[in-house]
């Protein structure tokens, strides 16, 4: 019987888990609804044009161009800090 018991302590501590999980969903897509559409475009531009430029970093040997690259993401995240 004691089995029986700690499966329902085991489902009440998961019931709780998804509970908390799906408020905070609730929670991230208010914040996410009330940002401007055209901040959150911006965002995503340059999260990716960063993510690009990480990978051409990566791949690049050249130390001119690696300084070029770190320029534009230096740039990068000065304007997502400037937006966030």
């Amino acid at each position: 019987m004691g089995d029986a018991g700690e499966g329902l302590v085991d489902n009440q501590a998961r019931i709780q888990e998804r509970l908390e999980e799906i408020e905070r969903e609730r929670t991230d897509r208010r914040q996410a609804e009330t940002r401007d559409p055209e901040v959150q475009r911006t965002m995503e531009s340059l999260r990716l044009a960063r993510a690009e430029l990480v990978r051409q970093r990566e791949a690049t040997t050249h130390d001119r161009r690696r300084a070029m690259i770190d320029d534009a993401i230096a740039e990068i995240d000065r304007r997502t800090s400037q937006l966030a």
